[in-house]
């Protein structure tokens, strides 16, 4: 399973919405929309996994189109590779 990084995403995006979105190009596995402690509201980006040709063809048909008056940035989750804190 691939992990993808969405960003760009409008504050009013919920889980459903954006599932929908990618479902067309298969099975969502799971789902992440990084949200305000307080509102609740979607900070602007999340995480979405699916099967690594399905999230191919969601990066290549997704990435740029408007989702809530914004465009879409759709790639694959790049790990930093640092994990606990500063030594």
């Amino acid at each position: 399973m691939k992990r993808l990084f969405v960003g760009n995403l409008p504050s009013d995006a919920t889980e459903a919405s954006v599932t929908a979105l990618f479902s067309e190009f298969g099975k969502v596995h799971s789902i992440e929309l990084v949200t305000d402690l307080f509102s609740g509201r979607c900070k602007g980006f999340g995480y979405v996994g699916m099967e690594g040709h399905e999230a191919r063809a969601a990066i290549a048909k997704l990435s740029g189109i408007l989702f809530g008056g914004k465009p879409l940035r759709v790639s694959f989750e790049v790990s930093t590779g640092k994990k606990g804190r500063r030594r």
